[in-house]
């Protein structure tokens, strides 16, 4: 992760910690969902702000959130792996995971340099590996 990115979706995953400890749940998850769009494109960060997400359903006691929030952490990986991600979406379970949206101006200029589809070709090849090998030995 660029430093530059790697320093915005810290700053948002702190605003997220400190509007959750101040009992703010709306602006802790604005900023996990900014988080979100900033740290989509690296897996690590992708999945922690799931969980964050995930976590902050629970404690709202949001079953709906944290229904959508399990099925993403779930789907992360795979798609992740086929270098298939929705830029721009906030990842909240209140909007199709698999809907593209615009990214905020301010967050934009961190993103510039998508390192998502950067090796893309060989994320194909271990998935296809992986796909291969899962058949052969479950026979």
């Amino acid at each position: 992760m660029k430093s530059s990115v790697k320093a915005a979706f810290d700053g948002e995953m702190a605003g997220a910690s400190a509007a959750e400890a101040a009992g703010d749940f709306a602006l802790a998850k604005h900023h996990l969902e900014r988080a979100h769009i900033l740290g989509q494109c690296w897996y690590v960060a992708h999945v922690k702000t799931h969980y964050r997400m995930l976590r902050l359903a629970l404690r709202q006691s949001d079953a709906s959130e944290a229904r959508g929030q399990l099925v993403r952490l779930v789907g992360a990986g795979p798609f992740h792996m086929a270098g298939w991600v929705p830029v721009g979406n906030t990842g909240g379970a209140d909007v199709s995971a698999t809907l593209p949206m615009p990214i905020p101006s301010d967050l934009a200029q961190h993103l510039e340099d998508n390192p998502l589809r950067k090796g893309l070709i060989i994320r194909a090849l271990f998935l296809a590996g992986l796909v291969a090998a899962w058949l052969f030995f479950m026979r």
